[in-house]
Parts: structure tokens; C-alpha cells; sequence
């Protein structure tokens, strides 16, 4: 089992939540990458991702974007040059496939495969915050990992289009988001993905208080339609 796709669990009450559907504000995110040091730090001594190519393209038709799927081939290292995962080194050396921009896999992959080509190979040195943080990943991924990933993109295809997320949320079509409709489409997700009303009543307030605190932007305890910064139009 490949170790980058997400459980259902964090897909739909986490990272996909309030990093796609209802992501943090892009001035924030780019507010903390202008903060970056030259060390690859920001100003509380935090490691970023890093990203190196190892390989370039000169014909580059088409560079890979939210919502494309995409068909890679990569090496997962400790930060010690330990390999501890290969595409390559399973049967048939298939190539593995997701879909960038929806929490399918860990952020130092939703950030550092953005804008890159079709032959093109980058080294993506991954902080535990973006990998699999403070609680692992099985035994094979220890808590606070940093990890080290080659990645070579090899095909790039159109993949499905976001929903129009506010209209979902907005259940009184009054093109603002409250705590309880927030909660209840939290709770429609989990119950479509199966998972035990009291699991996900854990997290569902942590997920709820971060998503207020960075959308709620002037503090009326409510998520307007400018300030959501999810998909809010429908696709075409």
C-alpha cells in the first residue's frame, strides 16, 4: 500500500477540508513563504519544503495543476539516505497515480508537484509538518519524520473538477456559513466515508475552530461568500 494516499478519515475531517476545499487564505500561505530565511527556515525557526530539479524540460506543453491527475514514479529516503519506499521496487514497477490538490496525499507533495512537467525530476525535502507530523505513519514512518523524495512526473491528465463546496455548506442560501452548517456538512462527509459518528465527533471541533480562525476574517462568528477561499463557483 502506497503511503501517501490519506485515510478517509483525515481526507475529508482534515487536510482536504482546510487545506482544498476550505484552504487556509493564499496571502497567509504566501505571507509564511516570504518569511523564509535563506536557511530554509521561516521566522520561528521552522523548516520549509525544499525543492531542488534534478531534471529539466525544454518541452514543456502542458504544467501539472490543481485537480490534474497525475502519474509518477518516485524514492522515499529518511533524512539519515535510508530508502524506505520505491515505486520502481514493487511488481510490474507500476507507476503511482493521484490527484494533486485534493488530500489524497501528504503537503510536501500537494505543494512541491505543482507547475512541473511531464519528464521532469525534482527532490523534495519534506519537513515532518508537511509529511506525516508528530504522529507517524505505521512503523514504518517514525513521529516527526523529515523525509527526502525523488519524484519523476511522467504523465499528466485532466482530472475531475471540485464541487462548488459553498453552495454545499450553505444550506439557508444566505451566502454565509455558520458554525452548525459547518458541523453538519462535516458530519454528511464522514457519514458518506463510514466513518463512526464518535471519531469523527473528536476532531470535528479542532477542524471547526482552525477553519473559523483563518476564514472568519472579520470575527462575526460566520464564513462569508468572499471570505471563503474554497471552490465556491460551479465548474464549467
Amino acid at each position: 500500500m502506497h503511503l501517501f494516499i490519506k485515510s478517509a478519515f483525515v481526507t475529508i475531517l482534515g487536510l482536504n477540508l482546510l487545506s482544498v476545499c476550505l484552504s487556509l487564505p493564499q496571502q497567509q500561505q504566501q505571507q509564511q513563504q516570504q518569511q523564509q530565511q535563506p536557511d530554509g527556515s521561516n521566522l520561528e525557526g521552522e523548516p520549509q519544503l525544499g525543492i531542488e530539479v534534478l531534471a529539466h524540460v525544454t518541452d514543456c506543453p502542458r504544467k501539472s495543476k490543481e485537480t490534474d491527475i497525475l502519474v509518477i514514479h518516485y524514492e522515499g529516503f529518511y533524512d539519515n539516505g535510508t530508502k524506505f519506499d520505491s515505486s520502481r521496487d514493487r511488481p510490474g514497477s507500476i507507476p503511482f497515480q493521484f490527484q494533486l490538490g485534493v488530500g489524497q496525499v501528504i503537503q510536501g507533495w500537494e505543494k512541491g508537484l505543482v507547475d512541473m512537467c511531464a519528464g521532469e525530476k525534482r527532490k523534495l525535502s519534506v519537513p515532518s509538518k508537511l509529511a506525516y507530523g508528530e504522529h507517524g505513519s505505521g512503523p514504518v514512518i517514525a513521529p516527526n519524520s523529515d523525509l527526502m523524495f525523488e519524484v519523476e512526473l511522467i504523465q499528466i491528465h485532466d482530472g475531475p473538477k471540485p464541487p462548488n463546496v459553498f453552495k454545499l455548506i450553505d444550506i439557508d442560501n444566505d451566502n454565509h456559513l455558520t458554525m452548525d452548517e459547518m458541523s453538519m456538512y462535516l458530519a454528511r462527509q464522514a457519514h458518506a466515508q463510514g466513518i463512526p459518528v464518535d471519531l469523527a465527533a473528536k476532531q470535528q471541533e479542532k477542524v471547526l475552530d482552525n477553519l473559523f480562525k483563518f476564514e472568519d476574517k472579520n470575527g462575526d462568528g460566520k464564513i462569508s461568500h468572499e471570505e471563503f477561499s474554497g471552490p465556491k463557483h460551479e465548474e464549467l
